[in-house]
């Protein structure tokens, strides 16, 4: 169950999405200031969405950590978290894609660049 705030509940929402071990628990927890998002060096560690505040600069929002997508496997938990990232995008207003630098793209980042939301803005993290 995900609780809101009154005050969280009026923010914008941008959600955090990408392959997995890509680093986008290390961002969600930059962008908080917290240290709440598991990071670990393992796929399959975020399974749910999860909710935080979210600063930069001079903004504040929501920012909602997803697992890391997957679309050509469905065993274990891979279809659940796809579902929740796509839950997390139909809510977000903006999506941060993050990207591991030190590959390039891959073919399954271009699958998760064909996941469309048409009123959440994208911004590629690397």
């Amino acid at each position: 169950m995900v609780i809101f705030t009154v005050k969280s509940a009026m923010l914008p929402i941008v959600a955090v999405i990408g392959r997995p071990n890509v680093g986008k628990s290390a961002l969600v927890n930059r962008l908080s200031g917290e240290q709440d998002a598991i990071v670990f060096d393992e796929p399959g560690i975020t399974r749910d969405r999860t909710y935080r505040p979210g600063f930069w600069q001079d903004r504040e929002f929501q920012i909602v950590d997803t697992g890391g997508l997957v679309f050509d496997d469905d065993t274990e938990f891979l279809p659940y978290i796809r579902e929740q990232a796509q839950a997390a995008l139909s809510e977000a207003i903006a999506a941060i894609f993050v990207v591991d630098g030190k590959f390039g793209l891959t073919a399954g980042d271009e699958e998760i660049a064909m996941v469309k939301n048409p009123k959440c803005s994208y911004c590629l993290g690397c």
